[in-house]
């Protein structure tokens, strides 16, 4: 699978472009700055199917109604997590951004375990709270999209309104309980392994 990389919005948050199968695309998180996701579809000549997110915060979100108007892309998004994207202050981004907040009016509500095809592949969804009660990564052959989930070295923020450490923590053990290793895409940063994850992040001590 194909991957493109993009650093958007005010936090310069990843947004992924995974070719899904010859001129087709899912987006994972647009977080603002659409007009330069849409350029590199028309570089690449994709077809932009789905956009999959992996929480409801604005620097993950930011961008979404812009590229739906463009291209009617598909939103999933978990159900905790899906108010969200109509409220500039649930999302932060009343906090994070000066943008206006553009809401995202329809969007499919993912859970998990559930399956999202497109193309030739199947991404699972893993729901991983903690960062956020929706948070989720997505997992696709031996690739993880891990949001702010897991970081490389680090994990997210735990202190937003309904961030709860404790869930992290629980969600780490799921992760890191996977069999075999995974390419980890996160949500901001470097991406990373689960191998590496496993064997030196500070967070990962407490399972070990």
């Amino acid at each position: 699978m194909k991957i493109y990389t993009l650093n958007l919005g005010e936090l310069q948050s990843n947004c992924y472009v995974a070719e899904t199968s010859p001129g087709r695309c899912i987006a994972i998180d647009i977080g603002n700055d659409a007009d330069v996701l849409l350029c590199l579809l028309e570089e690449k000549k994709l077809k932009l199917n789905k956009i999959l997110l992996t929480h409801g915060h604005f620097d993950h979100i930011g961008g979404v109604a812009d590229v739906v108007k463009q291209t009617n892309a598909q939103v999933f998004i978990h159900t905790d997590d899906a108010y969200m994207l109509k409220s500039a202050e649930a999302s932060l981004a009343n906090s994070i951004s000066d943008s206006p907040f553009k809401p995202v009016e329809n969007y499919v509500g993912v859970y998990g375990d559930c399956i999202i095809n497109d193309g030739k592949y199947d991404f699972k969804v893993i729901h991983t709270p903690g960062h956020t009660p929706g948070g989720v990564c997505y997992v696709c052959d031996d690739v993880i999209f891990s949001g702010d989930t897991l970081f490389r070295l680090s994990i997210g923020r735990t202190d937003f309104k309904g961030g709860s450490f404790e869930a992290l923590q629980n969600s780490l053990i799921r992760l890191f309980a996977l069999d075999g290793d995974y390419k980890i895409y996160p949500g901001h940063g470097l991406p990373t392994t689960l191998d590496f994850e496993r064997k030196n992040n500070p967070y990962s001590s407490p399972i070990n």
